[in-house]
């Protein structure tokens, strides 16, 4: 299948249609959103979501913590299916290496979870810790006390 508009003769593409349409965000309002907040430039520059997009144009769009740097190949402002919206851009080589050097790292990376000596404890553990509370001795500390004068005999 081919994109639904390959030539910039006449068709104009705001740019957070275009993000939607080539499936970057589930809805526009979403895609106007991270462009309010500067998560996406076009060619360089910060733009608004009104912004036309042309063919050829360079898109940085920072989605999480990935940052991804396409080209604009096709102009479409109707979400079609993922075959489709993908002929509407091709990732840079650069962003490609990145995103998989990113990946590689995550990978690698220990598991948070694993660096914690001490967390919650069991219920055996519970049960441990209430069983040596039991065996203490009892000074007394723990007994309730009055300050009546019947204690004072």
């Amino acid at each position: 299948m081919k994109p639904a508009h390959t030539e910039s003769a006449s068709i104009k593409v705001r740019l957070d249609k275009w993000l939607w349409a080539a499936r970057f965000y589930k809805t526009r309002g979403l895609s106007s959103e991270e462009i309010d907040k500067g998560r996406v430039r076009l060619n360089g520059q910060l733009a608004k979501p009104s912004k036309d997009v042309k063919i050829g144009d360079t898109l940085e769009m920072r989605i999480g913590h990935e940052v991804r740097t396409v080209l604009v190949k096709g102009l479409s402002g109707v979400r079609a299916a993922a075959p489709v919206a993908a002929l509407l851009f091709e990732e840079t080589a650069a962003s490609l290496a990145q995103r998989a050097a990113n990946a590689e790292m995550r990978r690698l990376a220990p598991e948070p979870a694993h660096s914690q000596t001490m967390g919650r404890p069991t219920k055996r553990d519970r049960r441990d810790i209430d069983g040596l509370r039991e065996v203490a001795p009892k000074d007394g500390w723990n007994d309730r006390w009055s300050a009546s004068l019947d204690d004072l005999d």
